[in-house]
């Protein structure tokens, strides 16, 4: 019987930008060289599954997006398994594993991943194989390269387990499967942050992985091959001719230290361990634009709105600090637009123009930029469950695919890595990017590309032997996604507007990227509302006559970051830089509402704002010094870290000393500065008069460090110890008491 030769898995996933999905299509790629058949399907297609009858293990692969929220394939299987209804014993049958996706530098860390696991063990479900936590602050392969060396032998095990009640034939073959790896009687205990990249058991080791005519040594470079020699005399002059070459390659290439295209010992000559080659899937045909359908891109933007920048200001003075523009759009002509203070909206902004070319060049696709492309799914393809990606239109041009269609700034993951090994020319080359995506190689993988945010056309340029085909891209680059923008202003105070403040992104120089370059979006904006920009010192007249600018945006509602519902409750706002933005909705708003209703007792508010400049980026410095005229701004703490004389006047109306570990400095520099600075009455208004905390700007330094210092002020304030401290902040983040939006 078929499986009895193959036996199968179930592998569900949840993903909000492709990450989990590309993971669990990694892992049924290569469940065929483990003798197993994968099942693959989304968490959204919950008509081609049924956890309380499957009879085989299940691997789920969850994302966390936002806040700790499941992402948007998610959310219908968690509300269901959520249902109050459900009896304990529903999937008393489920074996299952999972391993959740998270980053660090946000709060809630793998919040849905362990929702889910949390739930699924509540309804009887039982583990084979520990869960992993994979982090993408530090680098996801720490935690799931281990992870999925392991699983295969737990599937196998599992498998054995659950088929000797009921299908004794498929012990047999599986017994067969698992016999150099005995099945263990309970699931593993496993601590997968600890495991160690220098575990060497996997069943890809390469000991040879470049071309028979050619091999490696020092930094990749190629050496003499030793071969068809007739005599000893003739091997030993070889090896000296080879040895005084590898010296005086040596001499000439002398480097101290590895690069993106360039590696040292040991690593450079060491066996690799490399993923598995991706199956190719896609099969892809140009056509002349007479043979081709007529594409309608208004179909690709039909979720957005397409809006005129009406206003557009830089906020920052002086090169010493970084740009900061207002934009303000007219959403008046879509009367279904409509935000609250705290919303964010999406903004779709295209690839860079120099980069595409530089790609079409690479590719060979100049002269056929403007024909039409048309995917199908290769019939002799070994991918399960492929199909043509939803996010390439029909009959879109192949320079309107690389604009608009596809992210070719995201760092190239290892899988994309291996796939463009068979695509370099240059034996080196190919042995580099074979270390890049390699176990051994993880190091130079994070410092080079990770870490360093390469992506495709960056290492296309320096890896030059490398030409990818066209269907290589669309089957490993994600979708180019809407960069998120906080709402800066209230529609009580700016009717038919929406504003939005963004600080202009700018990368630096490293290796693999010679010169600097600006965000994707951040950077679009700026050339396009370049002709129209008001800069300090300047008046609008002085733009001219300018066409406004046209964006594509759609609004993205929050469920928690908006200002309570009761006017009473303080309200306490920590919103550094940019991150100041929504806090100046809620402002306007306040104002307004303290203005139509006297008779109200509104609660006190705070706002912790800081910058690097009093006199370069103290942003909206008039308009919040006018909601503390109003009353409507209670407390105004400010910062700024780069001005000591500045920062030394900033302490504002009150400096007690809190009772925390470490004294706060005399001149905050940072936010979570003045917070030691005001602990008590912060404190005491968070833990006893029901106040909301919102925190607004960087996750990786800033909101770490307000989170930090949060922590001291509760375990001063209540005498707990750390474990209490940290039980009473996430208390209050489950009542929304304490709301972040944050980004990395």
């Amino acid at each position: 019987m078929p499986c009895e030769k193959q036996p199968r898995f179930l592998i569900l996933y949840g993903s909000q930008k492709g990450q989990a999905q590309s993971i669990a299509e990694g892992i049924a790629d290569e469940a065929a060289e483990h003798g197993l058949v994968a099942e693959i399907s989304c968490l959204s297609r919950h008509e081609e599954y049924r956890l309380e009858r499957e009879s085989a293990p299940v691997v789920f692969i969850v994302s966390t997006t936002g806040d700790g929220e499941p992402p948007d394939t998610t959310l219908k299987f968690v509300k269901t398994i959520r249902a109050k209804t459900l009896p304990s014993d529903f999937l008393k049958n489920l074996q299952y594993t999972l391993l959740a996706l998270g980053d660090t530098n946000y709060a809630n860390f793998c919040n849905c991943g362990k929702t889910i696991d949390k739930r699924l063990q509540e309804l009887g479900a039982n583990h084979f194989y520990a869960t992993g936590h994979a982090d993408d602050g530090t680098g996801l392969e720490v935690v799931l390269d281990p992870w999925i060396e392991g699983v295969w032998d737990a599937i196998k095990a599992a498998l054995s387990k659950m088929s000797s009640s009921s299908h004794p034939p498929l012990k047999e073959t599986l017994s067969d499967m698992t016999k150099e790896n005995p099945a263990p009687t309970s699931p593993p205990h496993v601590e997968l942050n600890r495991l160690s990249l220098a575990d060497n058991k996997t069943q890809d080791s390469i000991k040879a992985p470049f071309d028979s005519d050619s091999k490696l040594t020092l930094g990749g470079l190629p050496s003499t091959e030793v071969t068809g020699l007739s005599s000893e005399s003739d091997v030993a002059a070889a090896k000296s001719a080879q040895e005084a070459q590898t010296d005086q390659v040596r001499e000439e290439c002398v480097v101290a230290e590895p690069s993106l295209t360039y590696s040292l010992p040991p690593l450079s000559q060491s066996s690799l361990n490399v993923p598995a080659l991706p199956p190719p899937y896609l099969e892809v045909t140009l056509l002349l634009e007479d043979k081709a359908e007529k594409f309608n891109s208004s179909l690709h933007t039909e979720t957005f709105y397409e809006v005129p920048v009406t206003n557009a200001v830089q906020m920052t003075r002086g090169d010493s600090v970084k740009k900061a523009l207002l934009l303000e759009l007219d959403i008046s002509a879509h009367p279904t637009m409509t935000y609250m203070p705290g919303d964010s909206f999406d903004v779709l902004c295209p690839n860079r123009a120099s980069e595409v070319d530089a790609v079409l060049l690479r590719l060979g696709l100049q002269d056929q930029k403007h024909q039409r492309v048309q995917l199908a799914v290769r019939r002799d393809t070994q991918k399960r469950g492929a199909q043509t990606p939803p996010h390439v239109p029909d009959n879109c041009t192949v320079q309107y695919l690389l604009t608009w269609c596809l992210e070719i700034r995201s760092v190239p993951k290892k899988a994309f890595l291996r796939a463009l090994v068979d695509c370099a020319g240059d034996s080196g080359q190919k042995r580099r990017l074979q270390e890049l995506c390699s176990k051994q190689g993880s190091a130079d993988y994070n410092r080079f590309i990770r870490d360093s945010s390469l992506c495709l056309p960056e290492l296309l340029t320096e890896f030059s032997s490398c030409t990818p085909p066209l269907s290589l891209l669309i089957e490993h680059l994600p979708k180019l996604q809407p960069r998120p923008y906080s709402a800066a202003s209230s529609t009580l105070r700016h009717p038919g507007r929406l504003r939005f403040i963004f600080t202009v992104v700018e990368l630096p120089a490293c290796p693999g990227r010679p010169e600097g370059r600006r965000g994707l979006c951040s950077g679009w904006l700026a050339d396009l509302v370049a002709p129209v920009l008001v800069c300090p010192g300047t008046d609008e007249s002085s733009c001219g006559q300018a066409q406004l600018p046209q964006i594509h945006v759609r609004m993205r509602p929050s469920g928690t970051f908006h200002a309570p519902t009761d006017p009473t409750a303080p309200l306490i706002m920590v919103g550094p830089g940019t991150g100041l933005a929504p806090f100046l909705g809620f402002l306007q708003q306040r104002e307004i509402e303290r203005r139509d209703s006297p008779e109200v007792a509104f609660g006190e508010t705070w706002l912790f704002f800081g910058c690097r400049h009093k006199d370069g980026d103290y942003l909206f410095r008039e308009e919040l010094e006018g909601f503390v005229s109003s009353g409507t701004l209670t407390h105004l703490k400010l910062c700024f870290s780069r001005d000591a004389a500045a920062a030394a006047a900033a302490g504002g109306e009150e400096a007690a000393v809190p009772a925390v570990s470490q004294p706060p400095p005399a001149c905050p520099r940072y936010v979570q500065h003045n917070l030691r600075l005001h602990s008590q009455r912060v404190s005491r208004l968070l833990l006893r008069h029901d106040a909301r905390l919102y925190v607004c700007g960087d996750a990786r330094n800033m909101a770490k460090d307000v989170n930090d210092t949060l922590m001291e002020m509760v375990r001063a304030e209540l005498q707990l110890d750390q474990l209490g401290a940290m039980k009473t902040l996430a208390a209050l983040r489950e009542e929304k008491r304490y709301l972040q939006d944050i980004w990395g």
